[in-house]
């Protein structure tokens, strides 16, 4: 696959821990490890951003929007965030809660009545807070099969008096998309504004993320966005790897973008360019306090429900020593220092992205095909720069 490539390196922020010339070398390395991977799957196009302190040290894309190759991605490419979105969602609602425009303790039978469960009294003790944290006791992507099938928010959530907890609310995990999509509603009645316009309002409008939009209708009216891709088949190339196994050629098929999961714009809705994630990145890092304080992100990043099966990721096994999800955002211990990360999955695309406070940097990468690889690449970045900036480990070698 041929690749165009469009590097940025923009002025780095040198500390005495990790020198130009090395953050220079692991940035190249990477690059290089990321096009293998890219090149070994085949995939049709991306772009992925690092972010150190308050700058973007690299930003790189490569391959098209389509398998037709009729555009090269570029900086302002827009792709489907997945459940990236979540974290939007997580931020404004919390934001909310501490203009005491609305409380995390709210049930969310009072923004949404019609919410019932099976056992009586249960969805009642369900809060706000439950929903932002996963800890609903619902069982875990309730009804997701409904929203593939075209069902309306308002019938699916009927059919929620069906459903009996699997536990109390705050004692187990269960990662939910419809019921993350019932903070919209709480969301749009503290102001009296839609989530579209409030998240315009309070996030991409102050950080500049002049790409970044809300739902299906936006994505299809811009020219510059990335199309979905699934894959068709894997094909024999007549080569053998070093194990001896048949390596295959991965065949994608360009698909229309689909509208079930942009029904509940809270968990899987927005759209957005690299360009605006590095933005997103440095904010959540905490260097735009006018937008994002510090109160804020110490909310949305406390540990709230213990996620035990995620130390079980392929790729991030014996990495991570411990896994939680907070308010939007999951938190990891990995190799010794917090990663505050999230991933996207919705057909034909992927996202990730992760920050590191005690490391003070950011990645971010976005593909337009249903690919491992970027389990792979974001671990991979990880387990490298957890090392070549840590000022702890720096300050043991040096002594």
């Amino acid at each position: 696959m041929l690749f165009r490539i469009n590097f940025l390196l923009l002025a780095l922020l040198l500390t005495p821990f990790s020198s130009a010339n090395n953050v220079s070398q692991f940035k190249k390395s990477f690059s290089t490890q990321v096009k293998k991977q890219l090149k070994t799957y085949n995939i049709p196009g991306g772009a992925y951003a690092i972010v150190q302190n308050d700058t973007i040290i690299a930003m790189e894309t490569f391959g098209h929007t389509d398998k037709a190759k009729s555009h090269q991605v570029d900086f302002n490419t827009v792709f489907r965030l997945a459940s990236v979105s979540k974290t939007f969602a997580a931020t404004v609602t919390t934001m909310l809660a501490q203009e005491k425009l609305l409380n995390l303790s709210d049930p969310i039978t009072k923004y949404v009545p019609n919410f019932t469960l099976a056992t009586d009294g249960a969805a009642q003790k369900i809060q706000l807070k439950h929903l932002l944290s996963h800890s609903s006791g619902l069982m875990p992507n309730a009804y997701d099969n409904l929203l593939h099938e075209n069902w309306t928010m308002d019938k699916i959530i009927g059919r929620f008096d069906r459903i009996t907890p699997i536990c109390q609310p705050e004692k187990c995990y269960g990662y939910q998309n419809i019921a993350y999509g019932l903070l919209q509603p709480a969301i749009e009645a503290s102001q009296s504004k839609n989530y579209a316009t409030l998240l315009q309002d309070r996030v991409f409008t102050p950080l500049n993320m002049t790409n970044a939009s809300l739902g299906i209708d936006v994505y299809k009216e811009k020219e510059n966005t990335a199309k979905p891709h699934i894959l068709r088949k894997r094909v024999k190339t007549g080569q053998k790897d070093p194990q001896g196994r048949d390596i295959r050629k991965y065949v994608w098929r360009t698909v229309k973008v689909t509208p079930d999961y942009y029904k509940v714009a809270p968990a899987a809705g927005v759209n957005a360019s690299i360009s605006d994630l590095a933005k997103w990145l440095i904010a959540n890092l905490g260097h735009k306090p006018e937008v994002l304080s510090p109160s804020l992100l110490a909310e949305l990043t406390t540990p709230r429900i213990r996620t035990k099966k995620d130390l079980r990721r392929r790729f991030w096994r014996g990495h991570l020593t411990d896994a939680h999800y907070g308010y939007g955002w999951r938190i990891y211990q990995f190799e010794g220092h917090p990663i505050i990360y999230h991933s996207g999955w919705v057909a034909g695309f992927r996202a990730d992205i992760g920050y590191s406070p005690d490391l003070d940097i950011g990645f971010a990468i976005v593909i337009n095909a249903e690919s491992n690889a970027i389990n792979k690449i974001s671990s991979q970045f990880w387990l490298q720069a957890s090392t070549l900036f840590d000022k702890k480990r720096a300050k043991q070698v040096k002594s």
